[in-house]
């Protein structure tokens, strides 16, 4: 029997390592409220921008104070992984003046959606004039022990960072979590635009959510968790 070239060899394993990795990948569309499980939050199917996509607004239960509003997407769960979807966020009709059209993602979640880590994006900070609300566009928080406020208390800068955004405006996230460490990626950056080493929740499991904050009319397409 012929012989194979021992570079051929070598390569087989990374191929086949590959095509696991790829396999492993679980794709949600996002195109249809259906199955998904609301946590304070209202959904539905809707077309933004021309793409197919849920739209995500808070209950009147959501607007108490630190009430979680998410939407928990079955299928998802992860206990380390890469969370990559694309958002829209802006202030919606009525809402107040220190809305910024909160949006992103949470993971870790458990099932009722009590307890998850997060990360979102103000969209209205980053263009702003006031440097310090730029500082504040990205922002992560751990829910119910660590909201934004007391994160920024606490720690000062530590837990939010600048990022380029534009409100209303398709937005690619991408959040590596591996133990008690989160990046975030925005725009498809090679460089993350906020690290979290110290997750609040610690190494933990659960599922991925969609999350909006206080009077944000919010868009999420293409969801994607990889092991």
């Amino acid at each position: 029997m012929r012989k194979r070239p021992l570079f051929f060899a070598l390569l087989l394993p990374a191929a086949l390592l590959s095509l696991g990795q790829a396999a492993g990948t679980r794709t949600f569309p996002l195109d249809s409220a259906e199955g998904l499980k609301n946590v304070n939050v209202l959904t539905e199917a809707a077309t933004y921008q021309g793409r197919k996509a849920v739209r995500v607004v808070e209950t009147p239960a959501g607007r108490e104070k630190d009430a979680p509003t998410l939407v928990l997407v079955p299928g998802t769960e992860i206990e380390d992984g890469i969370i990559e979807v694309e958002v829209a966020g802006k202030p919606g009709a009525g809402a107040p003046s220190d809305a910024r059209g909160f949006v992103g993602v949470v993971f870790r979640a458990t099932p009722d959606g009590s307890k998850h880590e997060g990360i979102y994006i103000r969209p209205t900070n980053g263009r702003a004039d006031d440097q310090l609300r730029r500082n504040r566009s990205a922002q992560y928080f751990s829910y119910p022990e660590f909201p934004w406020h007391r994160l920024r208390k606490e720690a000062p800068g530590q837990y939010e960072s600048y990022v380029d955004l534009v409100p209303g405006e398709w937005t690619k996230l991408r959040i590596q979590v591996s133990g008690t460490t989160a990046r975030l990626y925005v725009h498809g950056a090679e460089q993350p635009a906020l690290i979290i080493n110290d997750l609040k929740l610690g190494k933990s499991k659960g599922a991925v959510g969609l999350w909006v904050g206080q009077g944000t009319e919010g868009y999420f397409t293409n969801l994607r968790v990889s092991p």
